[in-house]
């Protein structure tokens, strides 16, 4: 074997080494959900990954992007409180649960199911790319986005969107950057609606425990869960 191709060899063991070592640390790292949230999620119908809970085909469905690093079963609990109210809602599966590297993925469910009536959102950094992907819609379907710990960026900017937008936080959000919260606001349109869950914090908009970084929460998760769903069901019902 010639040096060139031994070298070849070398560069690709430690290269599949790296890449190994680095997805069983993101592994490791992952918010997995409770055990509710987790027998809930059972409850939805899985589209390759994709969390459906079916609600009136004649309403706006949700369509949902996770924080970085949680799984979309996490928001199982307030997904089918929001699906009993007859809002169908699809927590979409990122690759590596990092919606950073799946900002498209909300087509595949759009086209697949068809719908002519939907709004898109996320938590954290899942609304980052919910925001850019709703930037770049040129269609009547899509009446509203929603940020949940969240905010959109320059790429993402709604300031000329003419449908509905829910920013919703948490009183006790110690992961959120409030200043860079605040500075966003000029990439949201004029008829935004700002709701804060008094005592709710970071992780408290999903079911996965506590989140490095996050403050303690001055409410239990199961009444900021409901109040989540409470939100974005009252939302909702304000779209056409």
């Amino acid at each position: 074997m010639k040096k060139w191709q031994k070298r070849l060899l070398w560069f690709i063991g430690v290269l599949a080494t790296v890449i190994l070592v680095g997805l069983f640390y993101i592994k490791t790292i992952t918010y997995t959900p409770t055990t509710m949230a987790l027998e809930v999620s059972q409850k939805a119908h899985d589209e390759n990954g994709v969390l459906f809970f079916k609600g009136n085909e004649e309403k706006p469905a949700l369509i949902f992007y996770q924080g970085a690093l949680v799984e979309n079963a996490s928001y199982s609990v307030w997904a089918e409180k929001v699906a009993e109210a007859g809002f169908s809602v699809y927590l979409v599966k990122q690759p590596l649960n990092l919606a950073v590297l799946g900002q498209n993925k909300a087509e595949q469910v759009i086209h697949s199911n068809n719908l002519k009536n939907y709004v898109i959102g996320g938590h954290s950094l899942g609304g980052v790319m919910a925001s850019r992907f709703a930037a770049e819609q040129d269609n009547n379907a899509l009446k509203g986005v929603f940020f949940l710990a969240s905010y959109p960026d320059e790429k993402g900017s709604l300031s000329k969107f003419k449908g509905q937008v829910l920013s919703l936080t948490g009183s006790e959000d110690g992961v959120l950057n409030w200043q860079a919260y605040g500075q966003a606001k000029k990439y949201l349109p004029k008829q935004t609606v700002f709701e804060k869950i008094k005592g709710g914090n970071h992780a408290g908009f999903g079911s996965y425990g506590e989140q490095k970084g996050d403050k303690p929460a001055l409410i239990n998760n199961d009444e900021q869960q409901e109040e989540v769903a409470n939100q974005l069901i009252d939302w909702l019902k304000t779209i056409n």
